[in-house]
């Protein structure tokens, strides 16, 4: 499975928004944005965001589109 890529982060006041591809993926407030930025020094970032936003691949999704029942769609 590829390694999640164009994920990017700033922080605005309180908050950290964290993007794909330039786009708004998630805003984190309160405790989920101290602890994200707790956890971006120590791990992969990339990994990380994509985590939280729910954006990453899980290596069936071809397997899947070609299943009798997904045909077609």
């Amino acid at each position: 499975m590829p390694a999640p890529e164009g994920f990017t982060w700033s922080e605005r006041g309180d908050e950290v928004v964290v993007s794909h591809h330039g786009r708004v993926a998630t805003v984190l407030r309160g405790d989920r944005a101290r602890d994200f930025l707790d956890d971006v020094d120590r791990g992969d970032p990339q990994e990380l965001m994509a985590r939280l936003t729910g954006n990453y691949r899980r290596g069936n999704e071809r397997q899947a589109r070609q299943h009798p029942r997904n045909r077609g769609r």
